[in-house]
């Protein structure tokens, strides 16, 4: 795409340079930016007429990016935290135009005024211990498909690791040779963490790996996942693997598979079953790699179980034992008063 506009030469800049350098976001980052801005091109030609040969700043104001966000919503029937993303992106465009066009610097203001919606908040959506054990018992292990798949969905679930950490996998982040066992996860904003690796895990991934010829100083930065032209698994790819053997799981026994399963799902399970076993929310919100505990607070209030235990041993039972009359069957005014009301 060939122009020559002061809104692809900042846009340019901005994604190629002020974003990987200043801001030092991950290359995912920056590529769910990049997919806001083509759709608010898509937007301007399709809605606004407006081609991107002819796109230029003063196109980005307020009334169109309020327009575009409109469009998002019903257009494209996303979500209200969908719509807040995509402003996101285009409020940290305005920001970085702020110091680089200040000739504008009111419009730039006016745009970042924009409000972000209230989020429906959700249910955490996770499998329980059975449901766990029914789906690893699917992948047919007599194959070397079924035993690479059985070791992703086990490693992604024992991790409580993102679908994106899993397909960025290396030999070189396994450290599995001595205890403690550990692998190393990198997250969002490219931030690094341990996540211990248990016995049982160790034993599938290191068979996975020999099976493979992983465990070679030359296959250090080889995909630890793959397909068949032995390129790493896709977000898609994983995604589409663990809805495989879902759909076969809720064949076996549809009462204990939730009707939506996604890998966000065995991260929500890893947690879950975590709390439930009385781990520290600390240790759990570092094995996820949150920032903030409040962000792992959402498991303790979801544990509707772990609520009910609580209450149960906290119950102090103040009230008198019954003697076979109730308090108001003795007080014989009060009962000829309700009787009147019939």
């Amino acid at each position: 795409m060939k122009t020559s506009t002061d809104f692809a030469k900042y846009l340019s800049r901005f994604l190629s340079e002020y974003l990987p350098h200043h801001r030092d976001l991950s290359p995912n980052t920056i590529k769910s930016y990049t997919t806001t801005f083509i759709q608010f091109i898509s937007y301007m030609r399709d809605e606004k007429k407006v081609t991107v040969e002819r796109l230029t700043l003063e196109w980005l104001n307020r009334d169109n990016i309020t327009g575009f966000l409109l469009w998002v919503k019903d257009n494209r029937k996303c979500s209200n935290a969908t719509r807040n993303y995509r402003l996101a992106a285009i409020s940290s465009f305005a920001r970085y135009l702020q110091y680089e066009d200040v000739g504008r610097l009111s419009n730039w203001q006016q745009i970042l005024n924009i409000k972000a919606l209230k989020t429906e908040k959700r249910n955490i959506n996770y499998l329980t211990v059975d449901a766990i054990k029914l789906l690893f018992s699917q992948p047919n292990t007599t194959t070397i498909k079924g035993r690479r798949d059985l070791a992703l969905l086990a490693l992604m679930y024992d991790t409580g690791a993102r679908v994106q950490e899993m397909a960025d996998l290396t030999p070189d982040c396994v450290r599995i040779e001595n205890r403690p066992y550990t692998i190393r996860l990198t997250g969002k904003g490219r931030k690094s963490r341990i996540v211990p690796l248990m016995g049982e895990q160790v034993e599938l991934l290191h068979g996975y790996m020999q099976e493979h010829h992983l465990d070679i100083p030359q296959k250090k930065m080889h995909p630890l996942f793959f397909n068949n032209r032995r390129e790493k698994l896709t977000r898609s790819g994983i995604t589409f693997i663990l809805h495989m053997y879902v759909t076969m799981a809720r064949t076996d026994n549809p009462e204990i598979i939730p009707g939506t399963v996604s890998c966000h799902s065995l991260r929500h399970s890893k947690a879950m079953h975590l709390l439930q076993t009385g781990v520290n929310l600390i240790y759990i919100r570092d094995i996820l790699g949150h920032r903030s505990i409040q962000t792992t607070d959402i498991y303790a209030r979801a544990d509707s179980k772990q609520k009910r235990e609580a209450l149960e041993k906290a119950y102090v039972d103040v009230i008198p034992e019954s003697k076979g009359e109730y308090q108001w069957e003795k007080d014989k005014n009060l009962l000829d008063w309700l009787q009147s009301l019939r």
